[in-house]
């Protein structure tokens, strides 16, 4: 299988993640449970994956780093510990699902900055429009996991700041690519994916909280802290991690950081940029497909959305998975995204690039999408 879809999980993985989570089932238990060496081994691993998690993201604090099951996890208690039942927020025209879902079920009053499809200025200008007094928080994908739009979010937080309005950002499909300084952007909360962009395992995902914003627990339970006290600590990372810890996967999450780190983002970015460059020059004279990309992919991440005409999505990814290439199809839990780009009838088949692909990978994948379509390559 080629795997073309890590805008939903990294697949492939740094040797050292799977290592790293073996050491941990083999010698670690839960963190803050005992004085003895497995919890202590398990105490300090959590501590380098907060640390290295925090100079990553600029935040001085490594306890105002809290892990989460995923992206989505960390999205509900950053809207719930700001958005009251009925309250207001603003959000982007690119959101998912993990953000659109916990404002429904809140009733919250949303506002869409809707803006043409990589079109950075009219999303800025959508949000000056749209942040006024009273609304309770701003929530904004920083890259669109449909179209890997990279949307402004340092421009949308310097209107939250002069506002006064808190400021939550969806990292899901930015964190290890993208920078993000929590301390520059002055972010409420930064939410992300263990098992994307950071080449950790799945199961695991982070909360970026800033100082002395109130954090909401989803969860209540043992903490290994105050436990004399029947409500939740105050302090965190303890208020917002109720029960056991998944030790084996922040110990793969730990792992994937590093990798990251040492690779450097950037470069990480500009080798999928390059990937996703070679699919789109193999592409884009294709007879009746669309491709989603901006110019010379000025704006955009390693993610590649396409239509074609006359054939369904679903059957596109179908038969693609049966060459052997493993890509994703349909409204890929963003119906928001696809309203705002007009796409919501149809979805699209979605390629996504990791730093494990390959050119020849990628020459592949163009091969494929002409054999589906009936043309000669």
């Amino acid at each position: 299988m080629i795997y073309f879809d890590s805008a939903a999980t990294s697949f492939q993985k740094p040797a050292s993640v799977a290592a790293a989570m073996w050491e941990a089932l083999a010698s670690m238990s839960s963190p803050g449970r005992g004085g003895y060496f497995a919890a202590a081994r398990a105490a300090d691993t959590a501590f380098q994956c907060r640390t290295e998690l925090a100079e990553l993201f600029g935040l001085k604090n490594p306890e105002q780093v809290v892990f989460t099951l995923n992206a989505t996890h960390a999205l509900n208690i950053a809207i719930k510990s700001l958005v009251p039942p009925g309250g207001k927020a603003v959000i982007s025209g690119y959101e998912h699902n993990a953000v659109t879902r916990p404002l429904e079920a809140l009733g919250a009053e949303t506002a869409v900055a809707a803006a043409p499809l990589f079109e950075a200025e009219a999303v800025t200008a959508a949000f000056d429009r749209l942040v006024v007094p009273g609304v309770n928080a701003v929530i904004c994908s920083h890259v669109s996991n449909v179209f890997g739009f990279i949307q402004p979010v340092e421009q949308i937080a310097a209107i939250c700041q002069s506002r006064g309005v808190p400021f939550i950002i969806d990292a899901s499909q930015s964190a290890g690519i993208l920078p993000l300084d929590m301390g520059a952007l002055g972010a409420a909360f930064v939410a992300m994916p263990g098992h994307k962009g950071l080449y950790g395992p799945q199961g695991t995902g982070v909360l970026l909280c800033r100082e002395g914003v109130p954090a909401r627990p989803l969860l209540e339970g043992g903490t290994g802290s105050q436990s004399i006290r029947q409500r939740m600590p105050d302090f965190l990372p303890d208020r917002l991690e109720a029960g056991t810890l998944n030790m084996p996967g922040i110990a793969g999450l730990l792992a994937g950081v590093r990798y990251v780190r040492r690779g450097g983002p950037d470069k990480i970015l500009s080798y999928e940029k390059y990937l996703t460059q070679m699919a789109v020059q193999g592409l884009e004279t294709l007879p009746g497909l669309r491709l989603f990309a901006s110019p010379d992919l000025r704006g955009q991440t390693g993610v590649l959305s396409f239509t074609a005409e006359g054939m369904d999505v679903e059957t596109i990814a179908s038969e693609l998975a049966e060459r052997g290439i493993a890509v994703r199809a349909g409204i890929h839990c963003a119906p928001c995204a696809h309203r705002t780009a007009g796409t919501l009838d149809t979805g699209t088949v979605r390629i996504s690039f990791s730093d494990f692909n390959t050119p020849e990978e990628t020459a592949r994948l163009v091969r494929a999408v002409y054999g589906v379509l009936g043309r000669a390559f």
